[in-house]
Formats: structure tokens, sequence, C-alpha cells
């Protein structure tokens, strides 16, 4: 498969040669699951205190002839703690149990339950490969919502030194892509306990940058609504397929592009000769490693 190399003034330079990383079968529920892995680190434990609604005593004793006991008064056997009393007459009120006011939850969520999901590193790898082929293919990035012309685009590795976001923006426009910028800038406002929690405005999804390493680029793109740049070793499933959505609108810079075919990124190849590099790494060298 080859992609349209473009350079900074938004020309045709010629064409790239995409490695086999961008041949692999698009599998959706591989790429889900590997998102979903992603999203799970991020949540939060949270749970109730272990000892809410049992902070006061509630214990009645049912036996004949106890001081304080509800014996013979005929009322159901419901634990009550003690409101109020006059000689051996008490004012008593149901508590502790879950179907009174103020007593605990019958099942409440607990700070210990585990919500990581996992997914084995093989699958992952599959799951980002499966992503970027999916990334390069006009028809799904097009079903996505993206709005674009020619596809897919390749780009000179000088557009990583653009470090004016203004810059970026015009640069965008030249490729052809203004409506698919208005696009990602619209975002919807939502209402009930969303706009009190952090949620308060969606937003759309737009151009993800691949970029081959540290450049004045990562951080003049990220202000463009919707716009994400990321170094290509740093590449995951949900960056390319947010919200498990494959078929996201992304440019390779030339360089990227290398990478991935000299270096076999999010290959079982890679990974093998990464073992390998450790295995032959002395004891003394893991240490050190280990303790930074």
């Amino acid at each position: 498969m080859k992609a349209i190399l473009k350079s900074m003034a938004g020309e045709t330079k010629g064409e790239v040669a995409l490695p086999a990383q961008f041949s692999e079968p698009v599998r959706p529920d591989l790429i889900k699951r590997a998102v979903q892995a992603i999203q799970s680190r991020r949540k939060q434990p949270y749970g109730t205190d272990p000892e809410a609604g049992k902070k006061y005593s509630s214990k009645l004793s049912r036996r004949r002839r106890d001081y304080k006991g509800a014996y013979g008064i005929g009322i159901s056997r419901v634990p009550r703690k003690i409101m109020s009393y006059r000689g051996t007459r008490f004012n008593w009120q149901a508590a502790t149990a879950p179907n009174t006011v103020g007593g605990r939850q019958a099942h409440p969520p607990k700070a210990e339950k585990v919500f990581e999901k996992k997914i084995n590193k093989k699958e992952n790898r599959k799951a980002i490969r499966s992503a970027m082929a999916a990334s390069v293919v006009k028809a799904l990035v097009e079903k996505r919502g993206h709005v674009i012309k020619e596809y897919p685009i390749v780009l000179e590795d000088n557009v990583e030194d653009m470090f004016k976001t203004k810059d970026v923006y015009g640069f965008l426009n030249k490729l052809g892509l203004d409506k698919e910028l208005e696009r990602a800038s619209k975002k919807t406002e939502k209402t009930g306990n969303a706009a009190s929690r952090g949620r308060k405005f969606k937003k759309r999804i737009g151009p993800l940058f691949v970029v081959a390493k540290k450049c004045n680029l990562l951080k003049a793109g990220v202000n463009i609504p919707g716009v994400d740049v990321v170094e290509v070793t740093a590449l995951n499933a949900e960056l390319l397929a947010p919200g498990s959505d494959y078929g996201r609108l992304t440019l390779y810079t030339k360089g990227a592009i290398e990478m991935l075919d000299k270096q076999k990124l999010f290959t079982e190849d890679y990974a093998q000769e990464k073992k390998e590099k450790t295995a032959k790494k002395k004891p003394e060298e893991k240490k050190k490693e280990i303790k930074k």
C-alpha cells in the first residue's frame, strides 16, 4: 500500500510505501479490548465509609424482663436506637438495617474492587497494528465522520519543526482539512451531573499527528481543538481509535514511517529482539535499571 507524500507547502512530492504493519486485518474486537484496558487503568477506586450507617448502637434485647428491652411491646424485630426514654418506656427509632432511614447500604461500592481490565501483550500489539491499518483506509476514515479529500497522507520531516499553533493550523488548511478542523472545533454542552463532574462539554475527535521524535510540533499542535500529536513509539489503540471507534484521520511523518519499517515496531519480531537484548545484559546493568 502507498501513501501520498506532502510537503510543508501542501504540495504532492511523490508516494511513500507503507510498511507491513498497515497490512494487518482490521479486528474491531481486539481494538475494543485494548481501548477498554487503557480506559480501565484511569478509573479511580471509590467506595463508601465501611462504618457508614453503623456508627451508633442499635442493639435491642428481646428477652423477658430485660431493662431497655422491647419484649411484649408488640413491635417488629427491627434493630432500633434509643432516642429518648422516661422510666421504663423508650422512644425507639429504626436504624442500621438497609431498609431504615440513615441505615447502612445493602451492597455498597467497595474501594478494594479492582477495575483494571487486562490484555495480553501480543493481542495489544495486534490491536495497535489493526488500528493503524484502519487509519489509512479512506472509506473507514470517512465512515467515522472525518472530512477528507486526498488520503492516506504522509508528511515530510520538516513538518515536525513547526513551533507555532497558527503555522500548524495554516498547514492543515493547505492539506484541504479546513472543513475537518471546523467539524472538530464544535462541542456539545452536557446537562445534569456531568456539568458538575468535569464533563460539561463533549469534544469531537480531529486529526492525529504521528512524529518520529520529540519535536516542536508536540506542543504546537495540541492547542488546536480535536488535534493530538504523539511519538510513534508511544502509539496506542486509544489514540488511533478513540472510544474503540477505529478509522481516525492520522497523519504520519516520513520519519515515523521509516522507524516503523526499520525497527519493526508493534510486531512480534521487535518484541523478540527486545527480549534478546534484555537477556544479554549483565546482572549489574539490570540492577542499575531497576534502581532508576
